[in-house]
């Protein structure tokens, strides 16, 4: 007896496994395509990397077409020549000109420091104010009793002298000036000032404004700047460091180091 056998029929389509195949492709093509969209790209660089590539001699730095030969002695020497200039340390004329810069950038703060403490001297100032040398320049600190009355930020009647020798001072120093405004840590909260940010602004702006009326010095040199209480100079746990911490500091920077607008 014949057994009728069904003959199976060729199912259409591709097979199992290239399916499985397609969809590990599609997840590692997603996977990229988030990296790169999570990649922040440098455009400059970009450009830098792309630019070296269409001034590369290319030929130059492919093998010959002889089985096991080196590469041209003129690929070697364009190789060689660029390894020397990516890689090549500071010339002596450079070391030179940085380390005269140095020297010139340290010659300049002395001469400014001897500057000052001499006609802090020479108008008796020492005991209101204090001048010391800093990475930034020259320091000149006066504290608040000498300028304002506590909570204000209107020069005393008392202060305006000391800031006229100051105003002095600056008309035979070019250099930029930064002016900053500190307080102590006890909050205040008034109509004019509602907090200590305020108040220490307010100051540096009266100190500037004073400093250039005086003696007319162009506004452009100055810059107010106000920390309330986010640099003090002793621990806000006393009324002497408190007193310590109000204070005014005029920086005379350095030559160099330009004021921002």
């Amino acid at each position: 007896m014949k057994l009728n056998r069904k003959k199976k029929k060729d199912e259409g389509g591709a097979p199992g496994w290239m399916v499985t195949y397609s969809d590990l492709m599609t997840l590692i093509l997603v996977f990229f395509i988030l990296l790169f969209s999570m990649s922040q790209i440098d455009v400059e660089k970009f450009r830098a990397v792309a630019e070296s590539y269409r001034q590369r001699v290319i030929f130059d730095f492919y093998p010959s077409i002889v089985p096991m030969e080196n590469p041209s002695e003129k690929a070697k020497e364009i190789q060689e020549e660029r390894n020397l200039d990516e890689f090549s340390t500071p010339s002596q004329n450079d070391t030179v000109r940085n380390e005269q810069t140095g020297d010139q950038s340290v010659d300049s703060l002395n001469q400014l420091i001897s500057e000052v403490n001499q006609f802090l001297t020479e108008e008796n100032l020492h005991d209101v104010i204090t001048a010391v040398r800093t990475d930034r320049g020259v320091v000149l600190t006066l504290q608040e009793k000498v300028l304002f009355e506590t909570g204000k930020a209107d020069i005393i009647d008392a202060g305006k002298p000391f800031l006229n020798k100051v105003s002095k001072l600056l008309v035979n120093i070019p250099n930029h000036v930064r002016v900053e405004g500190h307080t102590d840590s006890r909050p205040i909260s008034t109509y004019r000032y509602p907090s200590n940010w305020e108040l220490s602004g307010a100051r540096a702006s009266s100190v500037i404004r004073y400093i250039i009326g005086a003696e007319g010095l162009d506004p452009t040199r100055f810059q107010a700047v106000g920390y309330a209480d986010t640099r003090p100079v002793a621990e806000n746990n006393s009324p002497e460091n408190w007193q310590k911490n109000r204070r005014v500091e005029i920086v005379i920077l350095e030559p160099e180091e330009i004021v921002d607008p």
